[in-house]
This record gives C-alpha cells, structure tokens and sequence, in this order.
C-alpha cells in the first residue's frame, strides 16, 4: 500500500517537473523566435537601407546624365540661333546697303528728268518756232502754185498709187508667166533626184519554196509511214509539202509567207535532228512558230533603227516586222515601205519639211495591210485607227489615211505619201497584180471557212484547189463534219469566183493520252 502511494506521488511529482520543463522549454524556444525575428528584421532594414542608397545613386547618376543632355541640346539651339541672327543681321545689313544705293539712283534719276524736262521745253519752243517758219513757207508755195497744201498732197498720193499699181501688176503677172514655166521643171527635178538618191530592189515575192535535202533517202522519212509525218506538217503548219521527182528537193507550197517561213525552219530541224515523227513535229513547230514571232520583233526593231525612227509604240514595231511577210501585189510590203519612207524624207527635206514625221508617214503608210482583223475596211483607213490608237503625230494619222484619198488630206506631207507610195509600186517589176488577186482569194477561202462554230483552223493548199477545216472533236461530231462539209463547199459555189473546182476536207481528230509512271 505504502509503494503505491509512493508510485503516485513519485508520477505526480514527475509529472510537476514535466509540465515545469516544458513550459520552460517553449518560453527558450519562444524567446530563441524573437531574437530570430528581430535578427531577420534588422537584416531587412539594413538591406532596404542599402537599397534605397543604391536607387538614390542610380536616380542622380540620371538626373545628371538628363541635365547634360538637356544642356547640350539648349547649347546646339543656341548655336543655330546665333547663326541665324548673324545670318539676318547679314542680310539687314545687305538690304541697308541697297536701299541706300537705291535712294542714291532716285535722285540721280529725279536729277535726270528735270535736266530732260528744260531740254524738251527748250525742243518745244525750237518745233514751235520750225513750224511757224514752215507755214510761213507752205503759205508762200501755195500763193505761188494757186493751190492749197492738202489738194497738193491728196493729188501726189493718187499719182504714186497709179504708178505703183501698174508696176505691180506688171511683176505680178512676170513672177505669175514665170511660176508656170518652172513650176512642173521643178516639180519633176525634185521627183527626179528622190528616186536618183534611193537604191531599189525588184520584187522577189512568190508562194512556193524549194527545200534542198542531201539526198532523196530523206524523203521517205519526211513522208513517213503511210504518209503520217507528211500529214501531221502539213496540219500543223496549213502548207503543202509536195514530195516529187524533184531531184534532192522538197517543195512548200502556201499563199502566207510566214506559215511557209515556218514550215521551211520546222523541216530543217527535223531533218537535222534525225527525229522525225508527228509527236516531234508538233514540238518542233510549236517552237518554230515562237522563233518566227522573235524574229519579227527583231525585224521591227532593225528597221526603226535603220531608218532613225524613235519613241514608236511596241504594238507598231512589231507589225513593222510582220510587214517582212507580206506582199503587196507581188512587192514586199517591208521593202516597199522603207522605200516610201526614204522617198519621203528625201522629198521633204528638198521641199523644206518635217523630215522625220515624213519617213515616219511612210513606213507606216501600209500599216493597214499587217493585221487579219477587220478585213471589211480598207487599209488606208485600218492603219490610220491604228495609228491614232498608239498616239501618233496627228499629221501622220492623216498622211496614211489619206494616200488613198479615202479622207482628206490635211497637212503638207499628205500629198508626199501618196506620191512616194506611187513611184514606189510604178517603177518597173515592182508589182505582180495576179499574185495580189490569188492571195486574197486564198484569205477568202479561209476566213469563210473559220466562220463557222467548231472550226478550230483552216488551211488553203495546193495553190487554192484543196480546203483543210479542222475541228474542234469535242463540238463536232462525225456526222455533223460531213454536213459542215457540204455547207462550206455550197457557201463557196454561192458566194465567190473561183477557176475549175476546190476539194473541202473536214478533219476531225480524237486522241487518247495516257502517261506511264
């Protein structure tokens, strides 16, 4: 019992002693807390102290750097103002030195007129004096002559007139007899050495072109199996090509020189390269036809160049170069037109005007006969809406549609076109009218034939007895080719004059491509 009670005061006084300990225990840690408080906070002022030392350096580190700036900003303005002010005191300084200069001047002037004012009074009373001894004296003569000074003078003056008048119509009618005898020597002499001082060539244009080959071998590979290659050139290029006994020759027959042009290029790089089936001969074409377009380009270009023509619209050039492939009955339209236009400056300068608007007039006088559209108006007129159309002088407008008389002419070179144009096509072999006629029989042909829906291209051959129409295979089928067939040939009988008879073929091709991967 007594050990019991021993163990409870024993676990009560330990439990005194704990209670004691521990509360003793969190006073230290509660007083350790504080002087760690205190530590962090004094460990913060001091770095805000700091901080806030650093950030008043930083702030007048920039305030001085502003006020330097500011400073030497205030200085330049300074500057500039001081030299502006040494600048106008300069100019007050000159204006000072002429105003007084000026003042200096208006009284050597208002010296001037009053010494010019004594001298005219003093010239007043001297003519007042000459003409009071004049009427003395004219009243002396009339007193003599029985006759007043006005009746006098009125009766010499009709003499003069009378006098003078004779003797003008005596020279007028000299200089008139005169003009009559030399104008027409004149006239001639002029015409004359225009056509003198101009080189020119005779006409050389046909529709047919000779294809050398080295030997006949070639030809069976130009016409290919079953004729396909010579089939598949002729379509493409709308030419003949005739494949006779012609030793080492192959002949283009066509009425378009430049359709013959490239059908001549396309067969040369056929031949030369060996590769001849239709596929290569659509490519080689295709790219002939490119180089041809080039080449005319470059043909205009040469001729304003040649001629010393500037500042002509691209669009004009190059219908300058299309002029190389085109004939104006049998004459090469390009020759013929640098021939007037070398007329024309000739003629010009002899008469005294405007050299470069004349050779101007003249290469562009047939203007009119390069474009395939509007085939109704005459070329006269066509090429002077062209003209106006790319801002030509107006004096050029008018000298090309008036060199056919179609409208009136209005300026002085007008009449030079149309007589260079005339010595141009009169002189000898210059000109071929049948060519002319059977050219544009053959562009009949062919524009009928485009008339009509579905017609892709359309090709005149064998010198206008054969008509070629290809169409289009999506829009024209079988049946429908051979009725288009028949209306053509009908239309033809109907409409022109034609000698013997001319074969329609309608052409209508389908193709399949595929591509292998």
């Amino acid at each position: 019992m007594d050990i019991l009670l021993y163990i409870l005061l024993g676990l009560a006084a330990g439990v005194v002693i704990g209670r004691f300990m521990l509360r003793a225990l969190f006073k230290a840690q509660e007083i350790s807390a504080q002087n760690k408080a205190k530590k962090i906070l004094r460990e913060a002022e001091s770095s805000a102290e700091i901080l806030k030392k650093d950030k008043l350096l930083e702030a007048k580190e920039r305030f001085l750097q502003m006020k330097t700036e500011h400073e030497q900003e205030i200085n330049s303005k300074n500057n500039v103002i001081n030299q502006r002010e040494n600048s106008i005191k300069q100019k007050e300084q000159s204006i000072n030195q002429k105003l007084e200069n000026f003042t200096r001047k208006e009284q050597e002037l208002d010296s001037l007129k009053k010494n010019l004012e004594r001298q005219a009074e003093i010239s007043k009373k001297k003519q007042e004096e000459v003409d009071a001894l004049k009427n003395q004296h004219v009243q002396q003569l009339e007193t003599i002559a029985g006759l007043s000074a006005d009746d006098a003078r009125n009766q010499l003056v009709e003499n003069l007139k009378e006098e003078a008048r004779t003797k003008a119509m005596i020279q007028i009618k000299d200089i008139v007899d005169e003009a009559k005898l030399t104008a027409s020597k004149e006239a001639k002499k002029v015409v004359i050495q225009t056509i003198q001082r101009t080189a020119t060539e005779s006409a050389i244009e046909n529709t047919v072109s000779i294809f050398n080959i080295e030997s006949d071998e070639i030809k069976g590979r130009v016409i290919g199996r079953e004729g396909r290659n010579i089939r598949a050139l002729e379509a493409a290029t709308g030419i003949e090509i005739i494949v006779d006994d012609t030793p080492e020759a192959i002949i283009l027959s066509g009425f378009d020189p430049v359709r013959r042009e490239i059908a001549r290029l396309a067969l040369h790089r056929l031949v030369t390269d060996g590769r001849i089936h239709p596929a290569r001969i659509e490519e080689v074409v295709a790219k002939t036809k490119k180089q041809i377009e080039d080449e005319i380009v470059e043909i205009g270009e040469r001729t304003v160049i040649d001629l010393g023509i500037h500042g002509l619209h691209p669009e004009l050039i190059r219908m300058v170069g299309r002029m190389r492939y085109r004939s104006s009955y049998g004459q090469n339209l390009l020759q013929h037109s640098r021939e007037v236009a070398n007329f024309c400056a000739t003629m010009a300068a002899e008469l005294g005007l405007n050299v470069k608007l004349a050779k101007r007039a003249g290469l562009l006088h047939d203007i009119g006969k390069v474009p395939d559209d509007n085939p109704e108006l005459p070329h006269a007129i066509l090429g002077m809406q062209l003209a106006e159309k790319y801002k030509e002088h107006p004096e050029v407008c008018n000298a090309i549609g008036a060199h056919h008389d179609e409208v009136e002419m209005t300026s002085m070179i007008s009449p030079i076109i149309q007589a260079c144009d005339a010595i141009s096509g009169a002189r000898p072999g210059a000109r071929r009218e049948v060519v002319e006629s059977y050219i544009k029989r053959l562009k009949e042909l062919e524009e009928l034939a485009l008339s009509y829906p579905g017609v892709e291209k359309t090709f005149a051959i064998q010198a206008g007895r054969e008509l070629r129409v290809v169409v289009e295979s999506e829009r024209v089928s079988d049946a429908e080719s051979e009725i288009l067939a028949a209306d053509i040939s009908n239309r033809i009988q109907t409409e022109m004059i034609y000698p013997g008879q001319i074969k329609v073929t309608v052409i209508r091709e389908t193709r399949s491509v595929a591509y292998a991967k």
